[in-house]
């Protein structure tokens, strides 16, 4: 009887199996949020590394160790992820500051949004005669 060779053509590991074993000790929280971005990204560790200049194993640590990173570091991972530092390091993104009223006048303006429409007119037929007095260009004063 003769033996029958099956050559199959992809191999049976390829890029999208892990390599290595799997760390036993869990992932700090910048480490996580650190893997996290990177896997968004579609960025292998060595990858990653290549684009910040530092090795593989460098990465690894990152991502599993409670490290303090120098300025420079964090500046350069946070670039190479698209985010800002503040992200990286777990702060909520801050909001863009808005253009409408501050302070006093933001709170009377939310406090009159909440009111019915019919009061809503009420406040804006006093409001807007004294805004435009004001908005007035001072002719004789």
């Amino acid at each position: 009887m003769q033996a029958i060779s099956v050559f199959n053509e992809t191999p049976p590991y390829d890029d999208l199996m892990q390599k290595g074993r799997p760390s036993k000790q869990p992932r700090s929280k910048l480490g996580e949020r650190l893997a996290a971005a990177r896997e968004r990204m579609g960025l292998s560790q060595v990858q990653l590394a290549d684009k910040l200049g530092v090795t593989q194993k460098l990465i690894t640590y990152w991502e599993h160790n409670d490290v303090a990173l120098r300025v420079d570091q964090l500046t350069a991972i946070a670039k190479a992820l698209n985010l800002s530092v503040d992200e990286l390091m777990g702060q909520p993104a801050s909001k863009a500051r808005g253009s409408g009223p501050v302070g006093k006048a933001r709170q009377i303006f939310e406090a009159v949004s909440r009111l019915p429409r019919k009061q809503q007119e009420k406040v804006f037929d006093i409001l807007q005669p004294f805004i435009k007095e004001h908005l007035q260009p001072t002719s004789g004063r």
